[in-house]
């Protein structure tokens, strides 16, 4: 099946000396990984390796034959440009790590078209605004929402938060967030980008809730593993 579609770049793994497996969030078909030969050869190539870098916006024209086995790629073009996602070194630390957690987080080959248009939206703003340090922290909340795990916040005035059954709660029952990270957790549930931003917290206490919406993650996906780039990005945030 021939498809054309907008895409995302989440990640470009070099395989042997010249070529791409790369993987994409489409459009239309959710998750697909792609071999791309010859991109890094030193001969003009049929696409520029400058595509393949993570989070970049694509519109691609796809052979899918959807066996599980990796797809082709027959077209590629910029669908938007950045502006300063992929230059900025503060930002482009923030999308390496952003596109690990995608890669960790979404597993299943499926249309989602609700969580394309949130990944995309969020990148958008996230090229469009200088005030970014807490824009990780609101992403990975939000997303969980797409992959169905959102916190329960019906019981939003108990003192702790149960990592293992997401919601709020008077007891200990297992890991919770509790103390000074639980108000600073509490902040960020259902407010947008431009809000979470303006919300001060020191360096200590972006890297605690960090720390815990990432064991968050670890309780509720299977076979989940902690980002590379996370080391990276503490430095950076926190």
């Amino acid at each position: 099946m021939i498809i054309t579609t907008k895409a995302i770049v989440l990640s470009a793994i070099k395989f042997g000396d010249s070529s791409l497996i790369v993987r994409l969030f489409t459009e239309s078909d959710g998750m697909k990984s792609y071999m791309v030969k010859g991109v890094l050869s030193s001969k003009k190539g049929k696409f520029k390796k400058g595509y393949f870098q993570p989070l970049t916006l694509l519109e691609v024209v796809a052979s899918h034959r959807n066996k599980g086995t990796l797809e082709s790629l027959r077209d590629v073009k910029l669908h938007t440009a950045y502006t300063s996602l992929q230059t900025d070194v503060v930002k482009s630390s923030l999308g390496m790590f952003l596109s690990e957690m995608l890669v960790v987080s979404m597993q299943e080959e499926e249309e989602n078209t609700a969580l394309f248009h949130f990944i995309y939206n969020g990148l958008m703003w996230l090229d469009a605004n200088a005030k970014i340090a807490n824009f990780h922290i609101v992403f990975l909340l939000k997303l969980t929402k797409y992959l169905g795990f959102y916190p329960d916040t019906s019981g939003v005035h108990y003192p702790y938060f149960d990592l293992k059954e997401g919601d709020f709660t008077s007891t200990i029952r297992s890991e919770v967030i509790e103390g000074e990270t639980l108000v600073d957790f509490k902040k960020f549930l259902d407010t947008d980008y431009q809000n979470a931003c303006e919300i001060k917290l020191n360096r200590q206490s972006r890297g605690l809730l960090l720390d815990q919406i990432i064991r968050y993650y670890q309780y509720h996906l299977v076979a989940f593993k902690k980002p590379k780039s996370l080391e990276i990005l503490s430095e950076i945030f926190t």
